[in-house]
């Protein structure tokens, strides 16, 4: 575990020391957020804070291979192909940070990105239905690269508040990094030390070290450079656990056995992916693009109940935890503990979510 702890470290010193400089280099370059009418802030941000992310992530991976258990990950070329991956989503991010590329070009280097990754060894072998169901490898392939497709665009989604993408991506990375921890203590021989769970002990730090940055009022935002960087480094430990687990390793309860390893990839990311559905569904139902924005995500729901910036960010929180953690804690637990737990933080996260703004009204100036 001490490697893990010294992997979220260097992740979260290097991404907080490096994002003022990438500010600097986001005021040069013009790379700023004008302010929209979806958008809640009043004044141009400078966004590219995505490459700040990214350095962090790199550093903590070259702090990792050269430690002795984690070090062993690099006999493979799977986190080198994690490395060039993010890398040309991070670059194709930052150019439309500061140039705003068309959807089209956005889309072709996330499919290049996953291609990599799946070409080096980051793609399913399998599927966690109805026990272990195989493939033709080019099915798994494609079901690599929508998998890739959908979390990169779920973060950029949720992208809308200060801090609110990092801090959800946060939750969802140790909410995996506790799961994945726990079912590589099952393999065969026992082994803690999986690309999975590097990649999700990384990405905490990374997340940790660019918040302070990010929360409200924030000095930078982390733009497409880094929805898409995080998108993509969340999908790559997804996919390099779910789909090479053995569902009986998970739990020796049958129904968690059977269901989690699907599931919980679903679930650590619930709150980006149903703001997502329910866009996609809102804008073709009234005959738009699904890519055209608006100003109805989850998000703008809360500042419309009557919460404030950093409250309904905190609120968006508490919901990703309910929902991440709560899910991992069907692992840790057998019986009805779990439900009842999260059962019980869900009653109280509706309270918090409906009744709040009532309680504590926003201050007037």
């Amino acid at each position: 575990m001490h490697e893990y702890v010294l992997v979220l470290i260097v992740a979260a010193a290097v991404t907080y020391l490096v994002t003022p400089l990438v500010r600097s280099l986001a005021v040069a370059t013009g790379a700023f957020t004008a302010v929209r009418e979806r958008d809640v802030h009043t004044t141009p941000i400078p966004r590219l804070g995505g490459v700040g992310i990214y350095l962090g992530f790199v550093a903590a991976a070259l702090v990792a291979r050269s430690l002795p258990y984690l070090g062993s990950l690099f006999d493979t070329r799977q986190v080198f192909g994690v490395i060039a991956a993010g890398g040309i989503v991070c670059l194709v991010g930052a150019f439309d940070d500061i140039r705003e590329l068309d959807w089209l070009t956005k889309l072709a280097g996330q499919m290049l990105a996953a291609g990599l990754m799946a070409y080096t060894g980051v793609q399913l072998l399998s599927l966690p239905i109805f026990g272990t169901t195989y493939l033709p490898t080019p099915v798994l392939v494609l079901f690599t690269v929508g998998v890739v497709m959908v979390w990169t665009n779920a973060v950029n989604f949720i992208d809308g508040l200060d801090g609110l993408a990092a801090g959800v991506v946060l939750i969802a990375a140790l909410a995996f990094f506790i799961y994945s921890y726990i079912v590589s203590r099952s393999f065969e021989p026992a082994n803690v030390f999986s690309v999975s769970t590097l990649i999700c002990a990384a990405l905490v730090g990374c997340c940790a070290g660019f918040l302070p940055h990010n929360f409200h009022p924030a000095r930078l935002f982390m733009g497409d450079s880094g929805a898409l960087t995080l998108g993509l480094l969340l999908s790559a430990a997804t996919i390099t656990l779910t789909g090479n687990v053995n569902p009986g390793d998970v739990s020796a309860n049958e129904a968690t056995a059977t269901f989690l390893p699907i599931l919980l990839p679903l679930a650590v990311l619930l709150l980006p992916l149903l703001d997502m559905v329910l866009a996609v569904v809102r804008r073709t139902a009234k005959g738009q693009k699904p890519w055209q924005p608006d100003a109805l995500h989850l998000h703008h729901r809360m500042l419309a109940i009557g919460h404030t910036h950093r409250r309904a960010v905190l609120i968006l929180y508490m919901w990703a935890a309910i929902v991440a953690l709560g899910s991992v804690s069907f692992v840790i637990w057998d019986g009805y503990r779990p439900l009842v737990a999260v059962l019980v933080a869900a009653g109280v996260g509706v309270l918090l979510t409906v009744r709040l703004p009532k309680w504590r009204p926003p201050r007037r100036l």
